[in-house]
């Protein structure tokens, strides 16, 4: 999987294309788990691992994870697949009907709801009951599904924050690069005084809120029993008049309201935009293709109204009719396991989601690099992170969020008007399932 960009949108969401069936897999009969009960006994089967986008770049450190895995478990064997990133999302669940999803597969939260929903995952807590206390609560909880019992994957790599804004064009505009907003309020009004000093040719925001801001805000996205979405209520409505507010002084880019926008990214880069949410990932990103940029950057916290960052989450399944249920879900285990999360986090700008792991010094103390920097207050915010995505919030409802909100932005619409209608719409999608 890709593991991360510099944009509002999952960092960790979508997409694979598996082209050959998993191993020893019968969906409908035979020795699989979909039963139900506690997994246990020998792992000494065989099974098929599937990932996306990671072998190009991690082939020597998943292939000495399988090679240690085997080691330890006589008679196991792990076949690893990995696929490109394009229409994962149709493939799982068209691998499922099919009675040939892998054995262990790579999920994020809304991939894994619909295979939880058809009985094609197990649900861990009944499968493995006590595997919960190596995670980190959150993340653990993010794989429960709204309107079921249980949790469908194992947490596996998180990532999270932090926001870069360009130093030069904070001191352009006269503000202090060395007091970057820290609250949304502080945020909005140092936008209109950007767009103010510099007449309108310097943006400070480069999109306009998505799911994501809007739970970060303070929205309540759904009602308590996860069954209708409610994010029109008085904190969405005035996030969204705060944009207006923004557009209309220039100090959001206009591109932000056309359907074919791609996000900050580019803009952040070029030097046309200041201030752009990403990822611990990205300064490595900058280093090589904006030098300019990297020289000047500054990195602050996400901003957030609920006192908990956004959480960006990978899980791993485990097919409920493996052949191999103890293989599968032994070879799960170990694959999120402290140790080789902790590992990877070595690897590359990502975090684990095991219990205790972010107490390590490699991530609570600061080596002095600008890297070292992100990488312990990213933590940091994970400690008490949340994911704000729904997983009942697919890619058609966020299109016709973002639609309504560049509606009223422009101010063809209240806000109140443009989420109101958003809700409805999204409601009635969800209802038809």
């Amino acid at each position: 999987m890709r593991i991360g960009t510099i944009t509002r949108a999952s960092a960790l969401a979508v997409a694979v294309l598996l082209t050959a069936s998993g191993c020893g897999i019968s969906m409908g009969t035979g020795g699989g788990q979909g039963g139900g009960g506690e997994v246990s006994g020998a792992a000494d089967g065989s099974i098929t691992f599937q990932t996306w986008n990671l072998k190009t770049e991690y082939a020597d450190f998943f292939e000495e994870l399988i090679d240690e895995f085997e080691k330890e478990n006589p008679g196991s064997q792990v076949r690893w697949v990995d696929q490109p990133a394009e229409g994962y999302a149709d493939k799982l669940s068209a691998d499922a009907a099919a009675e040939s999803l892998p054995d262990v597969v790579n999920v994020a939260p809304d991939l894994v709801h619909p295979l939880a929903r058809a009985g094609a995952v197990l649900e861990l807590e009944e499968a493995r009951p006590g595997a919960a206390e190596a995670y980190l609560p959150d993340a653990w909880e993010s794989f429960a599904m709204p309107g079921m019992d249980g949790v469908y994957a194992y947490p596996w790599y998180l990532n999270t924050g932090p926001v870069f804004y360009n130093r030069e064009l904070f001191e352009q505009a006269g503000l202090d690069p060395d007091d970057p907003p820290s609250t949304f309020d502080e945020l909005f009004d140092q936008a209109l005084r950007m767009a103010e000093e510099t007449g309108g040719e310097t943006a400070m925001l480069g999109q306009t809120p998505g799911i994501i801001d809007l739970g970060m805000y303070g929205s309540q996205l759904m009602n308590g029993e996860g069954t209708e979405f409610t994010f029109n209520d008085a904190p969405a409505v005035e996030m969204v008049q705060r944009y207006r507010e923004m557009y209309e002084a220039g100090a959001l880019v206009p591109e932000a309201l056309t359907q074919d926008y791609t996000g900050t990214g580019e803009q952040f880069m070029s030097g046309a935009l200041a201030w752009a949410p990403g990822s611990a990932y990205d300064l490595e990103n900058f280093r090589t293709n904006a030098p300019g940029l990297y020289e000047n950057v500054g990195i602050t916290e996400v901003l957030t109204n609920t006192g908990k960052a956004n959480m960006y989450l990978q899980g791993v399944a485990v097919s409920a009719a493996t052949e191999e249920p103890a293989t599968a879900t032994a070879f799960a285990e170990f694959v999120t396991g402290a140790a080789q999360q902790e590992a990877f986090a070595r690897e590359v700008q990502i975090f684990p989601s095991t219990a205790g792991s972010l107490e390590d010094p490699y991530f609570t103390e600061d080596d002095g690099t600008d890297e070292g920097r992100v990488r312990v207050a990213a933590a940091a915010q994970l400690e008490s992170a949340a994911s704000y995505n729904p997983v009942l919030f697919n890619d058609q409802m966020k299109n016709l969020l973002r639609d309504e909100i560049a509606l009223a932005v422009k101010g063809d619409k209240s806000p109140r008007q443009a989420l109101d209608d958003a809700v409805d719409r999204c409601n009635e999608l969800l209802g038809e399932g």
